[in-house]
């Protein structure tokens, strides 16, 4: 294996005068098109598990979300036109005489992970799934079907991560997670799911914007809207210093006007019933921040395959490498990861690894290498077993 290995040049996003970094909730559509399109995938994985012994060819990973039309009003509203969700992407329709039932089970995932996730969301009323897949191409179910002890990529595509989270980063991951709570929702049932965060920081001033949708049916008025609204500022401020020393500012739905139309309420606890659309692949990166002050890519992990889409294994593995590099490299502060594949070759022999190490004594770099290169070739060692983690839900990728 050839490694690059580097100092990070460019400063810490910590240590600029601005920040920028945003986190798109649960039951944010965005969210949740990436969350289903990996539901239907882990469960085509299943299927395929117990049918055939072993997955089989299938990229799930397009999907869109049309918002429906609700009406919500103080003490309880109404859906007047479905949430429309379209799963679209290619995979392994047969085996001899077996078919496999496709949209049943991209269905049953889908209603499964809303019933998991959201209080006041009918799966079955409040949205409709239209499953778009066709047969995947021959020439790709061929490379797969070539597998022999390693597997091939799927693709030449690329994944990147970086350790650790900053400040900021940890602020308002931590914030959308605390309002996201089942305790917190105990509490405070008026938070609904659809929950986004953006942080800014301006030298040692942290701003945070949080959108929250409120749920209509424990909101009796005006008054009451903006009594809870201030709550709910007040439980992200607490979560926010939890995460770190730094005090945050913290404006809640602050487009909200003075009348009941006017104001960010829904009858299900998300935008997605009237208010937004969304996509796969525009959320969250695989490390649940979408961090513009950092290397990204533009990848849609969720709902590629497990097996051989090095798109959505060398995502996760260059996250892992860049935390293992922080935590075991003497003096590494900062880490890094580049991952380059190569269609039809092992997915555990990247073309290219670039990892680049932010050192308190910078002139150790050499001495780390030997150290680096094993914890890039142990992360590595896991690229073949990586899809138990996934379909059994250990691994989150939003």
């Amino acid at each position: 294996m050839h490694m690059e290995m580097s100092l990070l040049g460019a400063p810490s996003p910590g240590a600029l005068a601005t920040e920028i970094v945003e986190r798109k909730g649960t039951g944010h559509p965005d969210t949740i098109c990436d969350a289903l399109a990996e539901s239907f995938s882990a469960a085509l994985s299943r299927f395929y598990l117990e049918r055939f012994g072993l997955i089989l060819h299938h990229n799930v990973d397009k999907g869109l979300l049309w918002g429906g039309v609700a009406r919500p009003r103080f003490g309880g509203g109404e859906v007047l036109q479905p949430i429309e969700i379209y799963l679209a992407g290619r995979a392994t329709a047969a085996v001899s005489d077996v078919r496999v039932p496709i949209e049943t089970l991209a269905i049953e995932a889908s209603r499964t992970w809303l019933r998991q996730h959201f209080r006041h969301l009918d799966p079955e009323r409040h949205v409709r799934v239209h499953v778009l897949v066709r047969p995947t191409s021959t020439d790709l179910a061929s490379l797969f079907a070539r597998q022999r002890g390693t597997p091939l990529a799927n693709d030449t595509s690329f994944g990147v991560g970086f350790a650790p989270l900053d400040l900021l980063e940890r602020q308002v991951l931590t914030v959308e997670r605390e309002l996201n709570l089942p305790a917190t929702k105990g509490a405070h049932p008026e938070i609904g799911e659809d929950i986004k965060v953006m942080g800014m920081r301006t030298a040692d001033s942290v701003r945070l914007t949080v959108a929250c949708a409120l749920i209509d049916r424990y909101v009796g008025n005006l008054d009451d809207y903006f009594q809870k609204k201030a709550a709910i500022a007040r439980l992200a401020a607490v979560a926010a210093r939890a995460a770190g020393a730094r005090e945050a500012e913290v404006e809640v739905n602050p487009a909200d006007g003075a009348t009941e139309e006017s104001v960010y309420l829904t009858v299900t606890g998300t935008s997605a019933e009237a208010g937004d659309d969304g996509q796969v692949g525009r959320g969250n990166r695989p490390n649940g921040l979408i961090t513009p002050y950092r290397p990204m890519s533009l990848e849609a992990a969720a709902g590629k395959n497990p097996v051989t889409h090095v798109g959505k294994l060398y995502s996760i593995l260059a996250n892992r490498i860049a935390q293992a590099a922080v935590a075991q490299l003497p003096g590494a502060v900062e880490a890094h990861c580049f991952l380059l594949s190569r269609i039809g070759q092992p997915i555990d022999e990247p073309q290219a690894v670039d990892l680049k190490l932010r050192l308190e004594e910078p002139e150790t770099l050499g001495a780390l290498r030997g150290r680096a290169e094993q914890i890039v070739g142990d992360a590595l060692g896991t690229a073949v077993s990586l899809w138990r983690e996934i379909i059994e839900g250990r691994i989150t990728l939003w």
